[in-house]
C-alpha cells in the first residue's frame, strides 16, 4: 500500500484553559482515478477535532469537515475509507458546493468521493442558492428547494428525491409545494416529478401524474401548461388547457382551447421561430365556435390570424405584419379589451428593402380593411377594402448635383391597386405609376437658412373616376388619366433665439429657446383632381398657394451635478422580488404603469417644456377645383397639418394646431394637443394626457374631444361631438413584493355611458403571487360583459388562471 502522510497541527496550551479542542487537518494526495496534472482541488482534505486511523479508514469526531473537488461535507461524526473513497457521516450533516450551489442538510449521509454518488436521509436543501447563516443569496433565477425522506445522488449532477417535495420558495414554511413520490432533479437543467399533488399551505389542490420544472430562466420543455379558469356574464364558466411543444432550439408552438359554458369553444395557437439571430417569425391564431349570443341567439363566432416576421442580412431587410379578420362582429364580441373591440381597422403589409449608398429599392404588398355599420341595416357591417398588389419603389436620398450647391433626390413608385366600397368597385388591378424628382438649393448665411426647392410630380393611372353628384364616390371607368403637377416650396429658418436665466426655478437654471420656421408652397397643374381614384396619400395632391408658420418654444432645465450613490431608484437597482413578470411589449400611456423611473446623472439637463404652434394661410382657396363644398375634404396640404378633416368650404386660415408637452421630472408627463378653428371660433379636437408617479403611487388621466363637421354626402346636417375620458390610478408594479392594485375606466361623456371598467389587485410573496380582476366591457348592441379573472403565479414556473400579462393595469 502506498505510504500516506498525516500532518497533525498541534496547538500548545499556554496559560489558560481552552473551551474547545483544536481541529486536526489531514491533506491526502490526489484521488487514484484523477488524471495526471489535476489541480489541487481534487485532493481530499479532512478536518476534525479528533482523528484516528486504522488501515485506510479514518475515524473523525467533532466539527468534521471533508473537502473534495468543489464540495464540502460537514458533520458531527464521520468515517472515511481512503481506498474506496467512501464517507459515512452522521450528526447534523451538511453537504454543499458544486457547479449549481447544492446545499443539503441530512441526518445521515453515505457518499463516495470517487464516483460522486451517495445517499442522504431525512433531507432538506436547495439548489441555486448560497446559504450564509440565516440569509440566502440566489445564484440562479430558478432555485429549487427540496425535502425528502431519502435523496440519492446518482451522478455528478443528478439527484433522486424519494417521498419528498419541491418548491421555489426559499423559506422555512413555503407557500406552495409539489409533494411527489419521486423527483428527478438535474440542477441547472430541470426537475421531473411523478405522481405528485400541488399543495398550497399544505392543502392539496390538484393531482399531477407527471410534471417538469425548468431550472434556468430560458429553458423550454414540451408538455401541458397550467390550466386556466374564469367567469364571464356572457361566456359563462371558462375552463382552458394548453399544450406546449419545444420543437427544437429555434421553434416552438403552443396549442390551447377554452370551453365557454354559455357560448361554445375557442381555439388558440402561438407559433414562434427564430431561424437566425437577425430574424424571427411569430404566428398567432384565435377562433371561436359560437353557439349563439345568450339574448339574441346570433352566431358571433369567427377567427383572426396575426403574423409578424422580420429578417435582416447586410443591406437587405424583409418584414411582414399580417392581420386577417373574417368578422368584425367576432372582434367586438370576443375581444378581451375595449380598445381592441372597437378597433374597426385591419392592416397587413409585407415589404422587402435593399438600402445602400443612399439608394433604397423596395417591394411591398398591403391590404387595408375598415368596417362600419350599415346605416340602413343596424347590426350589419360593410367595409372599405384597399389593396396594393404589388408595389415596387425606388428612393434616392438627397445628393449633391456635381460640384454645384444644388441637391437632388428622386422617388419613383409603380404598383397595382384595388378598392371596393358599398356601391363602388374598381378594376381588379388598377395600375399607378408615380415619379417625383426634386431639386433644392440650401443656403446658409449668418445663422439664417433658406431652402428653395422644386419638384415635378407625374402620376399615371389606368382607370379614371367619373365623379358623382354632391361629392359621392362616383364611377370608375377603363380610361387612363395622367396627373402632372409642379410643386415648389421656399422654407426660411431664422437664427434660433435663446436666453439663459440666471435665477434658478425649482433648483434648475432655465434656458428658453425659440425656433421659428416660415414656409411658402405653390403647387399647380392638378386640373383633374375629381378624376383621380382615392387609394392613399398619393392621390390627394391638389393645387395650392399657401403660407405656413411654425413656432417652437423649448424650456431646458439644468441642475448642478451631484454625486449619486446609486440608490435613487431602489426598484431598478435592487433585485426583483416576487414572481417573475414580463412587462407589456408596448407601453400604453394612461393604460398601463411601469416601476418608477429615477433622476440620475444622465438627467442633469433635460427638456422641461416643448410648445409647438402651426397654422396655414391659403391664397388659392378653391385648391384648383379640388374643393367640394359641403363635404369633408382631405387634401395633401390639410393632412400634412392635422389629422382632423376641417376643410368643408373655401377659407383663408387653417385651424391653429398646438402641441404642448411638459416633463418636469422622469416621473411626470403632461401632453396636450389642440386644434382650434379661428373661422368657426370653436375647438375641433383636443387630446390631453397626464401621468404622474410618486414612488409606488401612480395616476393617469387622458381626455379626447373631437368635433366632426357635417357632411351632405354622409347625410349629416349638424356636427357630432365625441368626448371621452380615461382614468387610471393605482399603487405598485408587477414585481413588487406585497400588495399592488389599480383601477381604470373609460367614460363616454357625449353619450353618458361607461365604456369599460377594470379593477385589479395582487399580492406577491417571495416565490408566488395571486391576482384578481373585475372587468366590464360595453360595446353597444353587441357585447355587454362582466369578466371575473384571477391568476396564481409561481415564480419562474407559470401562472394558473386567465389574467394575462399584457392586460395588466400596473
Amino acid at each position: 500500500m502506498t505510504f500516506r502522510t498525516l500532518r497533525i497541527i498541534t496547538v500548545t496550551v499556554l496559560s489558560h484553559l481552552l473551551l474547545a479542542a483544536p481541529a486536526f487537518t489531514s491533506e491526502l494526495p490526489l484521488l487514484p482515478d484523477a488524471p495526471s496534472g489535476a489541480p489541487a482541488s481534487q485532493e481530499v482534505t479532512i478536518e476534525a477535532r479528533q482523528q484516528s486511523r486504522q488501515g485506510d479508514v479514518y475515524s473523525l469526531d467533532g466539527d468534521v469537515e471533508v473537502r473534495f473537488r468543489n464540495y464540502v461535507l460537514r458533520a458531527g461524526h464521520a468515517s472515511y475509507d481512503e481506498s474506496t473513497g467512501e464517507i459515512e457521516a452522521t450528526g447534523g450533516v451538511v453537504f454543499e458546493g458544486g457547479p449549481n450551489n447544492a446545499h443539503l442538510s441530512a441526518s445521515r449521509v453515505t457518499y463516495n468521493v470517487k464516483t460522486e454518488t451517495g445517499n442522504f436521509y431525512q433531507v432538506a436543501g436547495s439548489f441555486g442558492a448560497v446559504v450564509k447563516g440565516r440569509s440566502v443569496v440566489l445564484t440562479t433565477s430558478n432555485p429549487f428547494v427540496i425535502a425528502g425522506a431519502e435523496v440519492q445522488k446518482v451522478g455528478p449532477n443528478r439527484y433522486i428525491v424519494h417521498h419528498g417535495s419541491i418548491t421555489s420558495c426559499a423559506e422555512p414554511s413555503p407557500k406552495w409545494t409539489l409533494q411527489s413520490s419521486r423527483i428527478d432533479v438535474v440542477p441547472g437543467e430541470d426537475a421531473k416529478f411523478y405522481h405528485s399533488s400541488f399543495r398550497l399551505r399544505r392543502i392539496p389542490l390538484f393531482y399531477l401524474p407527471y410534471g417538469q420544472l425548468p431550472a434556468v430562466a430560458d429553458a423550454r420543455f414540451s408538455g401541458f401548461l397550467l390550466p386556466a379558469a374564469g367567469q364571464s356574464s356572457t361566456k359563462g364558466f371558462i375552463l382552458g388547457q394548453s399544450v406546449y411543444w419545444a420543437i427544437n432550439r429555434s421553434n416552438d408552438i403552443t396549442l390551447g382551447a377554452e370551453f365557454y359554458s354559455r357560448r361554445g369553444w375557442s381555439q388558440r395557437m402561438h407559433f414562434r421561430s427564430r431561424p437566425s439571430a437577425n430574424s424571427f417569425i411569430d404566428l398567432r391564431y384565435f377562433g371561436v365556435l359560437d353557439r349563439g349570443a345568450p339574448d339574441t341567439g346570433q352566431n358571433q363566432g369567427g377567427e383572426e390570424v396575426w403574423l409578424s416576421g422580420e429578417t435582416r442580412q447586410d443591406a437587405w431587410h424583409a418584414s411582414a405584419s399580417i392581420d386577417y379578420l373574417d368578422s368584425f362582429l367576432f372582434r367586438q364580441a370576443f375581444s378581451d379589451s375595449y380598445s381592441q373591440a372597437v378597433n374597426s381597422e385591419v392592416r397587413s403589409v409585407v415589404f422587402l428593402s435593399h438600402n445602400r449608398g443612399g439608394v433604397s429599392l423596395n417591394a411591398s404588398a398591403e391590404r387595408y380593411q375598415n368596417f362600419f355599420e350599415n346605416q340602413l341595416a343596424p347590426g350589419q357591417y360593410d367595409q372599405t377594402k384597399i389593396l396594393h398588389l404589388p408595389t415596387a419603389e425606388a428612393n434616392v436620398l438627397e445628393h449633391r448635383l456635381g460640384a454645384t450647391p444644388l441637391r437632388w433626390s428622386l422617388d419613383a413608385v409603380a404598383g397595382g391597386l384595388h378598392r371596393s366600397d358599398p356601391g363602388f368597385v374598381t378594376a381588379d388591378l388598377v395600375g399607378r405609376f408615380d415619379v417625383r424628382p426634386v431639386l433644392a438649393l440650401p443656403i446658409y448665411a449668418g445663422g439664417w437658412r433658406l431652402r428653395p426647392e422644386v419638384a415635378l410630380h407625374d402620376t399615371f393611372y389606368t382607370q379614371r373616376l367619373v365623379p358623382g353628384a354632391g361629392g359621392a364616390l362616383g364611377v370608375p371607368i377603363d380610361e387612363t388619366v395622367n396627373r402632372q403637377a409642379l410643386e415648389t416650396a421656399v422654407e426660411l429658418r431664422p437664427p434660433v433665439l435663446q436666453k439663459v436665466f440666471r435665477r434658478e426655478v425649482l433648483g434648475r437654471r432655465l434656458k428658453h429657446v425659440i425656433e421659428p420656421v416660415f414656409t411658402y408652397r405653390y403647387d399647380a397643374g392638378v386640373d383633374n383632381f375629381q378624376n383621380i381614384i382615392r387609394f392613399d396619400y398619393v392621390d390627394i395632391l391638389s393645387d395650392t398657394s399657401e403660407f405656413e408658420y411654425e413656432l417652437t418654444q423649448r424650456f431646458y432645465g439644468r441642475r448642478r451635478a451631484t454625486n449619486h450613490d446609486g440608490g435613487c431608484d431602489e426598484y431598478q437597482q435592487a433585485p426583483s422580488e416576487g414572481p417573475s413578470e414580463v412587462l407589456p411589449p408596448s407601453y400604453i400611456p394612461g393604460m398601463s404603469a411601469l416601476p418608477p423611473r429615477c433622476e440620475d446623472e444622465d438627467d442633469v439637463s433635460r427638456e422641461l417644456v416643448r410648445w409647438q404652434v402651426r397654422q396655414k394661410y391659403y391664397l388659392k382657396r378653391g385648391f384648383g377645383g379640388a374643393l367640394v363644398p359641403g363635404t369633408r375634404n382631405v387634401l395633401t396640404t390639410t393632412a400634412a397639418l392635422s389629422g382632423i378633416a376641417f376643410l368643408d368650404g373655401p377659407r383663408a386660415w387653417s385651424p391653429v394646431v398646438s402641441k404642448l408637452r411638459i416633463q418636469t421630472s422622469a416621473n411626470t408627463d403632461v401632453q396636450w394637443q389642440l386644434d382650434y378653428d379661428p373661422v368657426r371660433g370653436k375647438i375641433l379636437s383636443s387630446a390631453t394626457f397626464l401621468e404622474y408617479r410618486l414612488r409606488d403611487y401612480f395616476v393617469g388621466v387622458s381626455h379626447s374631444f373631437f368635433r366632426e363637421l357635417p357632411s351632405t354626402t354622409a347625410g349629416s346636417t349638424a356636427p357630432q361631438e365625441f368626448d371621452q375620458v380615461r382614468y387610471l390610478v393605482g399603487y405598485g408594479h408587477p414585481s413588487k413584493r406585497g400588495f399592488s392594485g389599480g383601477f381604470s375606466m373609460g367614460h363616454d361623456v357625449s353619450r353618458d355611458f361607461l365604456q369599460y371598467v377594470a379593477a385589479q389587485s395582487s399580492y406577491n410573496w417571495d416565490c408566488c403571487g395571486v391576482s384578481f380582476e373585475y372587468r366590464r366591457l360595453d360595446v353597444p348592441g353587441v357585447n355587454e360583459e362582466n369578466q371575473y379573472r384571477f391568476a396564481f403565479s409561481l415564480a419562474n414556473i407559470g401562472t394558473f388562471g386567465n389574467l394575462r400579462r399584457n392586460e395588466r393595469l400596473y
